[in-house]
């Protein structure tokens, strides 16, 4: 038996998964990853960096792509809790532009898969998070794109909170999902 339940969404490609966890009053223990096992769901990786970030309730990042060397990731939060989002940019996906979205807790301990193709981004919902993620392709930082977090078009139901919502620089200059940025994206 596997260490990992996973758990396709709506948007082919794009999984939620549950770690198998073996705890007691010691604490516990679970595999975050394995190649195997996430082979054979489907999900075929090879990750070459791994990120981590600590944000306040409220902070909003995304939503983010990179151009020319599109990634795929496995996120998961190791302290707090987040909604994070996934959405389809892929060139003739029947999805194209619609979104799925998840909560992650670090109680949970699940994770959330995006394929490569993906705008991608996170709102932090608990006091504090601290997120952490897989990659499969090198962060560029002269290849990176986005797209406006509340953009009509893919409409994103975040969830309310009761503090403002707090954006980089970066992400308040983003557009909607346009044409324009369809034709950056599907290179």
């Amino acid at each position: 038996m596997g260490q990992f339940t996973f758990t396709e969404t709506e948007i082919e490609g794009v999984f939620i998964i549950e770690p198998r966890v073996f705890g007691d009053e010691r604490g516990y223990f679970m595999e975050t990853y394995n190649k195997a096992d996430f082979k054979k769901a489907g999900i075929d990786c090879e990750f070459v960096q791994d990120n981590q970030s600590k944000s306040s309730k409220g902070v909003l990042r995304g939503l983010h792509f990179q151009i020319q060397y599109p990634q795929a990731k496995l996120v998961r939060v190791t302290k707090g809790e987040v909604y994070d989002v996934a959405v389809d940019l892929r060139e003739g996906s029947p999805t194209y532009g619609k979104y799925v979205g998840a909560v992650l807790t670090a109680e949970k301990k699940n994770q959330f898969f995006i394929p490569r193709g993906f705008a991608h981004g996170f709102l932090v919902l608990s006091d504090e998070a601290e997120f952490v993620y897989k990659c499969d392709e090198f962060y560029h930082p002269e290849d990176e794109g986005g797209i406006r977090w509340d953009d009509l078009y893919v409409g994103i139901d975040w969830p309310e909170i009761d503090v403002e919502i707090s954006l980089s620089e970066k992400d308040m200059q983003y557009i909607g999902l346009t044409n324009e940025t369809f034709e950056l994206v599907s290179r």
